[in-house]
C-alpha cells in the first residue's frame, strides 16, 4: 500500500515585532488661569479709564480710577459705605426670598394641570414684559415711602423670570425619568424632590440668576427714585446723594460697590451651586 504523498510544508518566516516606542510623557496641561485673565482685563480697563480721566482733566465730569479707588477705600474704612450696603442687601434678601417662594407656587400651579398652565402662561405674558420700576408709583400709593414699596417691586422683578424658567425646566423632564421614578415607587412630593427638581435644576438655577440680577438692578433704581426707606438709605440713595453734593468720585465708588457685589454673588453663590450640583452631575460643561 502506497503511502500518501507528503505535502510540502511552508515555513512561515517570523514577523519582526514592531519596535516599541519609548513612552512619551503626557503633555503638560496648563493650569486654568481664568482669574488671572479677568484680573488683567480689569487692570486694562482701569488703565484706559485713568487715561481718559487725564485727557478730560475734569474731576467733576470723570474722576480717575485712582481717585475712585481712594473714595471707595475711604468709604469702606469709615464704615459709611458698609451701612448703605447692609441696608440694600437686607431689603434685597427679603424681596428675593418672597419672589422665590411666589415663583415656586406659580410653578406648581403651572405643572399641576392644563388650567393652571394656561393661567400662568397668560399672567406671565401680561406681567413679565412690565418693568418692575414702572410699578413703583403704584407701590408708593399703596405702601408709602417704606420697605413695603421696595418689596413689591422686588417680588415682581423676581417672580416672573424664575417662574418661566422653572416651568420650562419641569416641562422638559423626559417621560423616561418619570417612569423610572414610578418604577421605584416614587410619587407625589418624593417624585418632585428626587426626580423633577434635580432634572430641572439647570433651568431653575438660570431663573434664579436672572431673578437676582433683575432684583438687584431694580432695587438700586428704586432707591435712586425715592431714596431712603424708614430713615435709612441704601446704595442707590448713596449714589443719588453723592450726585447732589457733586462728589462724582463717590458716585463712581457707589457704582463700583454695586458691580463688586454682583460679581461676588455670581462667583461665590451661583457658581458654587453649579459646581456642586449640575456640573458635578454632568448636566453642564
Amino acid at each position: 500500500m502506497n503511502n500518501p504523498p507528503i505535502r510540502a510544508e511552508y515555513i512561515l518566516e517570523p514577523r519582526l515585532a514592531a519596535p516599541v516606542q519609548a513612552s512619551t510623557p503626557a503633555a503638560y496641561t496648563l493650569p486654568d488661569l481664568a482669574w488671572l485673565r479677568k484680573l488683567g482685563l480689569l487692570i486694562a480697563i482701569s488703565v484706559v479709564w485713568e487715561g481718559l480721566a487725564h485727557w478730560f482733566d475734569n474731576d467733576l465730569l470723570l474722576p480717575g480710577a485712582i481717585q475712585t479707588a481712594k473714595a471707595f477705600g475711604a468709604g469702606v474704612a469709615s464704615g459709611e459705605l458698609w451701612g448703605y450696603i447692609s441696608v440694600s442687601l437686607g431689603v434685597l434678601v427679603q424681596g428675593f426670598s418672597l419672589g422665590v417662594a411666589g415663583a415656586f407656587l406659580l410653578t406648581w400651579l403651572a405643572v399641576s394641570g392644563k388650567v393652571g398652565r394656561e393661567l400662568i402662561d397668560t399672567l406671565a405674558s401680561m406681567f413679565n414684559p412690565l418693568p418692575a420700576i414702572a410699578l413703583l408709583p403704584l407701590a408708593l400709593l399703596w405702601f408709602g415711602l417704606g420697605k413695603g414699596s421696595l418689596l413689591m417691586v422686588l417680588v415682581h422683578s423676581v417672580i416672573w423670570p424664575l417662574t418661566l424658567n422653572a416651568t420650562a425646566g419641569f416641562r422638559s423632564v423626559p417621560d423616561t425619568l418619570r417612569m423610572a421614578g414610578r418604577n421605584y415607587g416614587l410619587g407625589g412630593l418624593r417624585m418632585v424632590l428626587q426626580i423633577l427638581i434635580p432634572a430641572a435644576l439647570p433651568s431653575i438655577l438660570s431663573g434664579l440668576k436672572i431673578g437676582w440680577a433683575f432684583a438687584w438692578r431694580t432695587l438700586i433704581a428704586a432707591e435712586l427714585v425715592f431714596g431712603s426707606t424708614s430713615g435709612q438709605g441704601g446704595l442707590g440713595w448713596y449714589i443719588f446723594q453723592s450726585r447732589n453734593e457733586l462728589f462724582t468720585d463717590k458716585v463712581f465708588a457707589g457704582l463700583a460697590a454695586v458691580i463688586l457685589i454682583g460679581l461676588a454673588v455670581e462667583h461665590i453663590v451661583f457658581q458654587t451651586l453649579e459646581r456642586l450640583t449640575i456640573r458635578r452631575w454632568g448636566m453642564q460643561r
